[in-house]
């Protein structure tokens, strides 16, 4: 063909395949750290924006990833305050107000669950 070379562009065309990035196990310490930093920070624009394959990739890796590093860390040190035991002692430690205690807790926290309706007696929280 005139001009280009066809036949050569076509070795690189990796439409339709599932790019994962390197083996987590190929990665040394440093460079782990570095693709969870990284998908750790893309996670939010991916669930709210990504497509759903877009979303399943990102699953994948941050699963292999994050496998990686508790394979090579197993007795990593876990802060107190991150455990049930943990969120239990804060919140009978009475730093809790009673709006707090009453509000609907869903998966991620105290407020996460679904909106309340408004009323007399079921103001939205702010």
């Amino acid at each position: 063909m005139p001009g280009g070379y066809p036949y050569r562009m076509r070795e690189h065309d990796e439409r339709g395949t599932t790019m994962t990035g390197v083996d987590p196990g190929r990665l040394d310490d440093q460079q782990l750290m570095k693709e969870l930093e990284t998908i750790h920070r893309t996670r939010h624009d991916t669930l709210l924006y990504g497509s759903n394959d877009a979303l399943r990739t990102h699953n994948e890796r941050m699963a292999q990833l994050e496998g990686e590093y508790l394979r090579r860390n197993p007795r990593r040190f876990v802060a107190p305050g991150r455990t049930r035991d943990g969120a239990r002692d804060r919140a009978g430690d009475g730093s809790c107000d009673s709006r707090d205690e009453q509000a609907p807790v869903g998966k991620w926290g105290p407020g996460s669950a679904a909106p309340r309706e408004s009323g007399p007696d079921r103001s939205p929280r702010a």
